[in-house]
């Protein structure tokens, strides 16, 4: 069991979401704020997306994430912040000719995936470590081996943690063999992503086999989406894990209700100080992940 915990709070997503529940923050504002608001409740981290403001659809737009951070860290709040840097792998097959891409499809290079990270210079952030099908239409998430390797090494160079997002096992191997080339520094940081069309499923064993594989000395967190949020929380506790929850990942608090993040924070704070652990605070957390400036 994991008695200290790095909770992480996944604040807006880039999901269909803004539609199905009003807490879902849209604009740089609101975004900050709610990061704020996890913080607050007691995340140590925040995850955080950008979403144009007009539609509520997700950007990769560099002005709308430094807007977001710059809110965040002129607020005076001590939180840990991890920049998604999964977009502009979206490949949609085009159903007239399935060798061109169809409507909907963002396919930029590494150096552009990372544009908003170079810009905004966060503690962390995430590498999605492989290809997926990512949903039950004809869309494909891509990140192929020369990416994801120029992509770490991008952020080795710029002192930026990166988070591998794994959602299966053959993630974790490759995330192994760049940590084997040295392009990811120690201690690597794992995020074991559970219950995503169609990557791993989100219980107990299939955290266990995901765990069991991966590195010595290698901090992980877990999550589940939907109702199994919570459940999927307590397991990574009781299996030596950390902890992410939030809006990107679930909108409800219990059947029927909808959250805020503050709420998830707090609920999934409760489940960890009762099995008998305790949250780490942003500086604690630093120290434990060995993020730049941890000996502040």
């Amino acid at each position: 069991m994991n008695n200290e915990v790095v909770l992480t709070c996944a604040v807006t997503g880039a999901g269909d979401t803004t539609g199905k529940s009003p807490h879902v923050p849209v604009t740089p504002k609101a975004i900050a704020e709610a990061a704020i608001e996890a913080a607050r409740a007691g995340a140590a981290i925040v995850h955080l997306h950008a979403r144009d403001p007009e539609t509520g659809q997700g950007s990769r737009d560099p002005k709308l994430f430094k807007e977001i951070v710059d809110r965040v860290r002129d607020s005076g709040t001590d939180v840990v912040i991890n920049l998604t840097a999964g977009m502009g792998g979206d490949w949609i097959s085009d159903p007239a000719n399935p060798a061109m891409p169809g409507p909907g499809t963002d396919m930029i290079g590494p150096e552009a995936r990372l544009a908003h990270v170079e810009e905004c210079r966060p503690d962390i952030c995430s590498l999605d470590c492989g290809t997926l099908n990512f949903s039950d239409t004809d869309m494909i998430y891509i990140s192929t081996p020369p990416t994801l390797r120029r992509m770490a090494a991008l952020v080795q160079e710029w002192g930026v943690k990166p988070e591998l997002e794994v959602f299966d096992l053959g993630h974790i191997r490759f995330a192994k063999a760049m940590i084997a080339e040295g392009l990811i520094d120690a201690p690597p940081m794992f995020q074991l992503c559970l219950g995503i069309p169609w990557g791993a499923d989100q219980d107990v064993e299939t955290m266990v086999a995901m765990k069991s594989q991966l590195p010595e000395g290698a901090s992980w967190a877990s999550f589940g989406i939907g109702r199994g949020q919570m459940p999927m929380a307590a397991a990574a506790v009781a299996l030596g894990g950390n902890v992410r929850v939030g809006l990107e990942d679930n909108i409800y608090l219990d059947r029927g209700v909808l959250a805020t993040n503050g709420q998830l924070v707090t609920r999934a704070r409760e489940i960890i100080e009762r099995m008998g652990a305790r949250l780490l605070t942003p500086k604690e957390a630093r120290a434990k992940l060995n993020l730049r400036g941890a000996e502040g």
